[in-house]
Formats: structure tokens, sequence, C-alpha cells
């Protein structure tokens, strides 16, 4: 390595990581394990994979990898809950409400 090798930045691009059957196991466990739950798809981005985000009646959520719009669909007809595109429908009121509930929470715990 010489002097200044470090500070040379990696030409390299990175190599995205697609959906594992971690990712699906642990969708279907928490779907099953909430109610009311409904999955959004998120688009491929230059730093992610698609994804989805599994969000329950009260707003907790769950966010990973999936096989594309597709695989989304599968899952969904699988588990019996319906599928939206973020993209066209946005997120739901009560993920944005869970979140900043979770977040006070953490400040007044000082955590």
């Amino acid at each position: 390595m010489g002097l200044f090798d470090r500070f040379r930045r990696n030409k390299r691009a990175g190599v995205l990581r697609t959906a594992t059957s971690t990712d699906t196991s642990h969708l279907e466990e928490w779907a099953t394990s909430r109610m009311g739950v409904e999955a959004y798809v998120e688009p491929r981005t230059t730093v992610t994979e698609t994804t989805v985000v599994l969000i329950a009646h009260d707003g907790e959520w769950t966010r990973r990898r999936i096989d594309g719009v597709d695989g989304a669909q599968k899952l969904g007809r699988k588990l019996s809950i319906p599928v939206y595109e973020v993209a066209k429908v946005g997120y739901p009121k009560r993920m944005r409400e869970y979140t900043a509930r979770r977040r006070a929470a953490e400040r007044d715990t000082g955590s």
C-alpha cells in the first residue's frame, strides 16, 4: 500500500444485494404475527434493490429487500395482504405517526 492509497476513492461500483430467503421468511413471520398488515413496494434506487415495507394496523413497520414488484405481488397473494406501490400512493399516515411516537419515546427515555 502506497502512502496515499487510502485517500484514493474506490473506482469499483458497489454491488447491490438482492433479496434472500432470510428476507422473505422475516417478512412472512412478521406479517403473520401482526394484524391488518399491508405491503408497500419501494422502487429500486442507485443504492438499494426493490424493497417492500410491511405496515401493521397500528403503524408498526418493517422493511426488507424483495425480488421486484412481481415478488411483492407474489408475497401479497401468499399472505393474503394488499400490495401498493409507494411511488403511486405514498406511505400511510399511521406509519409516520408510529415513527413519531417511537422517536418521542426514545427522547423521553434518553436512549
